[in-house]
Order: C-alpha cells, then sequence, then structure tokens
C-alpha cells in the first residue's frame, strides 16, 4: 500500500445501527500543507550545498536535508491522515498515521462555533472552527484549516435545526420590508 492512498477510513466510526450517516467529510485546506512544501524546497537547496563542500564533509549537507524533507513528508502525511466529519448526529475528528485518535461531541453538546478566518484565510477560502461546548473537557475544541467554513459552518447548523435540537424556526421582521424574514438559527450561528 503507498503512503498516498492512506486514507483514515472514517466510515468505520460510524453508528450505522442508530442510522447515522456522514453529511460531510473535510479534508484540511491546501495551505495546512504550504508550510511543508516549502521545507522541501529548502531541503532541496541544502542538499545541492553538497557539490560545494569538501568531499569528507560532503555528507553533512545531504543529512541536514534529509532531516528537513522526512520531516516535511512526516507533516504532510499527517494532515492527509486529519479528517473532520459531519454526521447527522454528531461532529468527529479522525486524525494520525500510524496510531489514530477520535474526538467526537454530539450535535446535542454544541452550543457555539466560533470561525476564526485569518486574512491569508480570507484570501485562499480557509479558516478555523471553535467549539464551545456543554461539557467541561472536551476532546474536540479546534479544527484548524477548514476549507469554506462559512458553508461547512451552515451544513452543522442545518444538521442541528433538523434533528430538532434547537426551536423552531423564527419569523422576525425585516427593517427594510414589512415583509418577514426566516431566521433558521440563533442570531449568534450566523
Amino acid at each position: 500500500m503507498s503512503l498516498f492512498t492512506l486514507d483514515p477510513h472514517v466510515e468505520r466510526y460510524l453508528i450505522a445501527d442508530d442510522g447515522e450517516v456522514i453529511i460531510d467529510e473535510v479534508h484540511k485546506h491546501w495551505a495546512a500543507i504550504v508550510g511543508p512544501v516549502l521545507q522541501v524546497v529548502l531541503a532541496f537547496v541544502i542538499a545541492m550545498l553538497m557539490f560545494w563542500f569538501p568531499a569528507q564533509a560532503a555528507w553533512l549537507p545531504l543529512a541536514v536535508a534529509l532531516l528537513i524533507a522526512g520531516r516535511a513528508f512526516w507533516r504532510i502525511l499527517t494532515v492527509r491522515m486529519d479528517r473532520f466529519v459531519i454526521t447527522n448526529m454528531r461532529v468527529f475528528r479522525v486524525h494520525g498515521v500510524f496510531a489514530q485518535n477520535i474526538a467526537t461531541m454530539p450535535l446535542t453538546r454544541i452550543l457555539d462555533i466560533t470561525v476564526h478566518k485569518p486574512f491569508v484565510g480570507r484570501i485562499l477560502g480557509y479558516g478555523h472552527f471553535v467549539f464551545e461546548s456543554a461539557a467541561q473537557a472536551q476532546g474536540l475544541r479546534e479544527i484548524r484549516f477548514v476549507g469554506a467554513p462559512n458553508e461547512r459552518g451552515a451544513t452543522i447548523q442545518k444538521v442541528i435545526q433538523r434533528s430538532g435540537l434547537r426551536g423552531p424556526v423564527r419569523q422576525s421582521a425585516r427593517s427594510d420590508a414589512g415583509d418577514a424574514e426566516t431566521q433558521p438559527f440563533p442570531p449568534n450561528w450566523g
């Protein structure tokens, strides 16, 4: 099996007997591997220095380059094996290369979702989720490098709304017209 075909196989963590289905499986945004890719380029440049070193010391830049490249490829692999999953019952994250870790939060425990979009994230289309939970200690707090964070946040809100965990859809008056506007989610969720 090739390293590039590895997949965390999130479907094995579903509670299929209770009807749990995947709504969205989120891979990390490509921006999460920019740093490691730049490290690979740096490793290549350092490896080229071996041609300018004396023959007895030529191994030194090559060894440094291999260490940097090895670390960078490991980081790329860990990003590839990290998944955030939204189901009809919960959200969970599966991550890890050799040993997999899973952190789960039932939809009933989600009190608030904060989406932080750094300046570069706004340009490239990613953000970071921070979950506030009803539990004191939680294994699922922050999910970094989420692509299309507004759409993913809306997906979670829709799943929560459809499951009946939040109150009914409210009507509110619009200030610019006399028409009523439907607000499917509490104002702090928008």
